[in-house]
């Protein structure tokens, strides 16, 4: 039987390898391990908390615990950045579910010195197709609207969001052009987020 690592991307390869030295304990290793993954995870954190301080302190949390797992990563069971994906939707699910327990203000500040990124404008007020599907409560739901999407639509959304790949990796593992993957992920994150809102307003 051929390696589970044959059919990888390099910059997967690349992860597995970090990891494994990581889990040795090697802190060069580590640390190169969180500059090529931390702006990755940030966002899949900051999708769901959309507290941009709170993001951060999560991503810590996460990066402790990658550390002391790093030598439990199995290659068999799944690639590196799907793994490290995990890790981070966990604990910021976990962080937000205890949240919700306390009463929370919210406030708005402007400030015309800092600095706007791409994570700013993810964390805006409007829930997003990405915000929906994280934070599905109920899976009988989200497998409905699953099953509302074409096959091909499903395997992109999947290896995009659960396995944690760059819509270049889903068209080279899906052997389809950039162009129409991106189309297929765009249209079933909109049916997506169109079927949750009716769930969400149904449960309520």
């Amino acid at each position: 039987m051929p390696p589970p690592t044959q059919d990888w991307s390099e910059r997967s390869k690349d992860l597995s390898q970090l990891l494994g030295r990581a889990g040795l304990g090697d802190r060069a290793a580590f640390a190169t391990l969180y500059e090529k993954t931390s702006s990755h995870l940030f966002a899949v954190v900051l999708r769901i908390s959309r507290d941009r301080a709170q993001a951060e302190d999560i991503l810590q949390e996460v990066y402790v615990n990658v550390w002391r797992a790093a030598g439990g990563f199995d290659a068999a069971q799944a690639q590196p950045l799907t793994w490290l994906t995990s890790i981070a939707r966990n604990r910021a699910i976990d962080s937000l579910r205890r949240a919700q327990t306390q009463p929370q203000l919210q406030t708005a500040i402007a400030n015309d010195d800092e600095e706007t990124d791409v994570y700013d404008a993810v964390a805006d007020e409007t829930p997003g197709p990405l915000d929906l599907l994280s934070r599905a409560a109920d899976a009988r739901a989200l497998s409905h609207c699953m099953q509302g999407l074409t096959a091909q639509q499903r395997q992109s959304v999947a290896l995009a969001f659960y396995d944690g790949l760059s819509h270049a990796e889903v068209a080279e593992k899906m052997r389809q052009p950039l162009g129409t993957v991106k189309s297929w992920v765009r249209r079933a994150l909109m049916s997506l987020k169109s079927c949750l809102e009716r769930a969400a307003a149904g449960g309520a």
